[in-house]
């Protein structure tokens, strides 16, 4: 027989990176590489260190778990690695000091497991579109206004999807304009969230219960981001959708839908209550809704796919109000990964459990063109 036959799928794994979201990466990274079917896939997994060198990353997933509360971290350690540089070359290769640069042969998909800037936001799927290697989740433009909470609200507003009401600080804006974005920030009532515009897991989040801590609240969001966003605060239900490619070109696949409730511990779903906390913290998959609700929630979370041209998988974040209006309030189109998380948990409910959940993103990834499409 002819061995091509049995030659498994090279997958390269990528996480860590240069944004605040990190840690949250690898520990994405450890579930993922518990889960794939390594009869069917080769992995070669890749590590970005905080400052950015691409390393060969460690192959036993327990090196980059949550451990006693301690954050996992990819070593500055073990040879560069070099990713293809031009269409038609597929070879990683591998560079150490003192040592001829080796070969690790060629990538058939990158699966890139990065949160926030410098691998979500759409730097990394440029790369791999000039290289024309496959790669799973969305392209260069829907990652970029996905990682944006200003342009995505603008997409989806544009696109008649309710959206929850905001302000923006441009970069330097805030110290000659401050008093009109308090003028602004004041308008959407208080409270209000202040945000990094390009940042997820809730880091650099603040609650801000009037003028007297906005100050302080864009100073800490612009630790992360020049550019900040300043929300109003929803009173209401946080409910979570899941958003898959569909087959063939068919619409895409949407989960049930799930529910966060914290209790009284935080003051919202912050990064403490998303990984270092969860006794505080319910999900709820699926959520007690009515049906009609439920049905909004996936037809808004398959429009909002739409709207940005998504691919691959999304998860889209609303709010409930007690009057039943559903707003949007944000698509990750990279969300977290870990098997506590929302989203795979909603495809489990849904009758797509985690390896297999892996495998149908590949195979989405594996079926797509490059480039213009």
């Amino acid at each position: 027989m002819n061995s091509q036959q049995f030659r498994r799928i090279r997958v390269a794994v990528v996480f860590g990176g240069r944004s605040s979201e990190h840690a949250i990466s690898c520990v994405t990274a450890a579930s993922v590489l518990r889960v794939i079917d390594r009869e069917r896939y080769d992995i070669v997994p890749i590590g970005i260190t905080p400052k950015g060198r691409w390393v060969l990353g460690p192959g036993d997933p327990a090196t980059l778990a949550i451990t006693d509360g301690r954050l996992p971290e990819v070593a500055d350690d073990g040879g560069t690695v070099l990713l293809p540089s031009s269409a038609g070359a597929a070879e990683i290769i591998v560079s150490e000091p003192g040592a001829v640069p080796r070969t690790l042969g060629e990538v058939d998909v990158v699966l890139p497991l990065l949160h926030g800037p410098y691998g979500e936001d759409g730097t990394l799927q440029g790369l791999l579109e000039l290289a024309s290697v496959p790669y799973v989740g969305s392209g260069v433009l829907a990652s970029a206004v996905g990682m944006d909470k200003h342009y995505m609200k603008l997409v989806l507003a544009a696109h008649g999807l309710p959206v929850c009401r905001h302000a923006l600080v441009e970069p330097g804006e805030w110290e000659p304009q401050r008093d009109r974005v308090a003028a602004e920030a004041s308008a959407l009532g208080w409270p209000v969230f202040v945000k990094p515009a390009r940042a997820g897991s809730s880091v650099g989040i603040t609650k801000v219960e009037g003028p007297a801590g906005l100050d302080e609240a864009v100073l800490d969001a612009r630790r992360h981001d020049p550019k900040v966003v300043i929300e109003e605060a929803v009173v209401g239900r946080e409910l979570e959708c899941g958003v898959l490619q569909g087959r063939g070109g068919e619409a895409a696949d949407t989960s049930v839908v799930g529910e966060i409730r914290v209790d009284e511990t935080h003051e919202f779903y912050d990064f403490d209550a998303k990984y270092l906390d969860e006794d505080h913290v319910a999900l709820d998959v699926p959520a007690d809704l009515d049906a009609e609700v439920a049905d909004r929630v996936r037809s808004l979370s398959a429009q909002a796919f739409q709207a940005l041209a998504c691919e691959g998988l999304a998860r889209v974040d609303f709010f409930l109000r007690p009057n039943g209006v559903v707003l949007v309030n944000e698509l990750n189109t990279m969300p977290g990964f870990t098997p506590t998380s929302m989203f795979p948990m909603l495809w489990a409910a849904t009758g797509l459990d985690y390896p297999a959940l892996v495998d149908r993103l590949l195979t989405t990834a594996l079926g797509r063109p490059t480039g213009l499409r």
